[in-house]
């Protein structure tokens, strides 16, 4: 008889964990069943937000469900990330930031939480370069003349910057490192304001995200050059740092897509085929490129080598630079 019982309790274990894996298979074939919710970390109108709103609207003709973006700026993307990280691991979830959310802000910010070990990347979506951009009075003509300027007048270059820690900023800390110049920095509450007193002639020079745009076409602020490996197909004759002699101080703003830990990587896999197909829409591109921006889809094991790499640099270049968040 306990033969018996034994026989049949295995028999009864086993097809509870068949029936448990039939219906994981099943909850799993019907994602998404309800609305997904992109956490944007900025607030409505920047660059991370436009972005997500432009995708959302796609995703959810393809997906068959909302795709709804929900805001909650602050911290620099850290109040949404931590959202995002207490989140049910069900794609249901998604943060939507630049990569810095996970590469530097652990060094910039005290927190319960580190974006590297607690969420998963999905994949990239765009990325961005950083301009150089000085006030038109400044006598320079690019971003090499920058440096010898700098050099012959120690102590009376400034920069603005979107704020301690932002990528404008690393990346304008970067570049000092790499050329040997002192420039005091003044950071402001965004992109925005900082490039209004550049135009204003108040500061010397700003690395911008992609809103002077506009105000380079129409000459009132001056282009020295772009800090990315390649140039900008906005301004295809604006030559790089590099091309000038600067090395090492390339660094462009990626966005990208993370989940909480412990999503499927069926979710992640389709996911990724959605976005890349989103991507690759004409309206789309030109959307990115009104910001400044490329779609620039990467699944998540590249995506994952990227902010690996980046985190590097800018953990290091923070603790060089002693940067510090007020």
């Amino acid at each position: 008889m306990n033969g018996f019982l034994s026989r049949a309790l295995a028999a009864a274990s086993a097809a509870l964990c068949l029936m448990s894996v039939h219906a994981g298979a099943q909850a799993q074939a019907a994602w998404p069943a309800r609305p997904i919710r992109l956490v944007v970390g900025f607030a409505p109108g920047g660059t991370t937000d436009v972005m997500a709103r432009t995708m959302s609207q796609v995703l959810t003709e393809a997906l068959g469900q909302s795709v709804i973006v929900d805001n909650k700026p602050g911290a620099s993307g850290n109040l949404a990330a931590q959202d995002v990280v207490k989140a049910t691991p069900d794609g249901y979830t998604l943060l939507v930031a630049p990569t810095s959310v996970e590469t530097a802000n652990p060094s910039l910010f005290k927190a319960s939480f580190n974006p590297a070990k607690d969420l998963t990347p999905v994949g990239a979506v765009g990325r961005s370069a950083m301009y150089v951009v000085a006030r038109n009075s400044l006598e320079v003509k690019d971003a090499k003349g920058l440096v010898a300027y700098g050099k012959a007048n120690p102590g009376k270059l400034s920069y603005a910057s979107a704020g301690t820690g932002t990528p404008p900023h690393l990346a304008a800390e970067l570049f000092k490192q790499q050329t040997g110049i002192f420039a005091t920095h003044i950071p402001y509450r965004g992109a925005a304001p900082a490039l209004q007193d550049v135009m204003a002639g108040q500061v010397d020079y700003v690395f911008d995200p992609g809103i002077a745009f506009p105000h380079i076409r129409t000459g009132k602020v001056k282009l020295l050059g772009v800090a990315s490996a390649k140039r900008s197909p906005f301004f295809p004759d604006a030559p790089t740092l590099a091309e000038q002699g600067i090395e090492g101080a390339e660094m462009d703003i990626w966005f990208g897509v993370w989940a909480p830990n412990g999503i499927s990587p069926d979710i992640i896999a389709r996911l990724n085929r959605e976005l890349a197909r989103t991507l690759a829409q004409p309206a789309i591109r030109q959307r990115f490129a009104d910001l400044g921006a490329e779609p620039a889809p990467m699944d998540s094991v590249a995506f994952r080598k990227l902010l690996d790499d980046e985190g590097k640099v800018l953990t290091a270049l923070i603790r060089d630079r002693k940067v510090a968040v007020d």
